[in-house]
């Protein structure tokens, strides 16, 4: 007896997690994914322009967090993948998936590029804390173990994104 439905090759999965358990974390996901990519541009978009006397410190902080978001997206989308969904991947699904707004047209100045980045980094913390208890509740540990990642990298951006901004 094989062990492989009999249309193999078709989309059956079979990971140990129910079909409306892995839509609904893809669906998380895919908010997190849109979250992620719209500060990546963000923060990519005030690298590009910032200026003033804080100009090399927050150019290369903004480099190193952009960089660090754009090697984030690829695991979310891919744990989509193995969830069995399409990941999003256009600016309309981003904007419509997304809880931030997307980056000023206008650069401005460079501690209120700070405050956003700062909002941004909470609002995706918040999206993925929000992603926890169902994929926790569904017993998904690839897809809690990438959250718990991600929570961490975002808070602690925020505080080291707030410290500038304290006197």
């Amino acid at each position: 007896m094989s062990h492989y439905p009999s249309s193999f090759g078709a989309s059956v999965i079979q990971i140990g997690l129910g079909d409306a358990d892995r839509l609904n974390i893809s669906q998380g996901l895919s908010r997190l994914l849109a979250d992620t990519y719209t500060l990546y541009m963000t923060s990519h978009n005030f690298h590009w322009n910032v200026t003033g006397p804080m100009f090399n410190t927050l150019h290369t902080m903004f480099m190193g967090q952009y960089t660090e978001l754009w090697n984030a997206v690829d695991p979310i989308a891919e744990r989509i993948r193995a969830l069995g969904y399409k990941a999003p991947g256009s600016y309309s699904q981003f904007q419509a998936l997304t809880s931030l707004p997307d980056a000023p047209t206008e650069p401005p100045r460079a501690l209120e590029m700070v405050q956003i980045l700062v909002a941004g980094h909470e609002a995706v913390a918040r999206t993925a804390r929000e992603l926890f208890p169902v994929a926790s509740n569904a017993n998904d540990q690839p897809t809690c173990d990438l959250i718990t990642q991600r929570l961490d990298i975002h808070e602690k951006t925020a505080w080291m994104l707030r410290s500038l901004l304290e006197e």
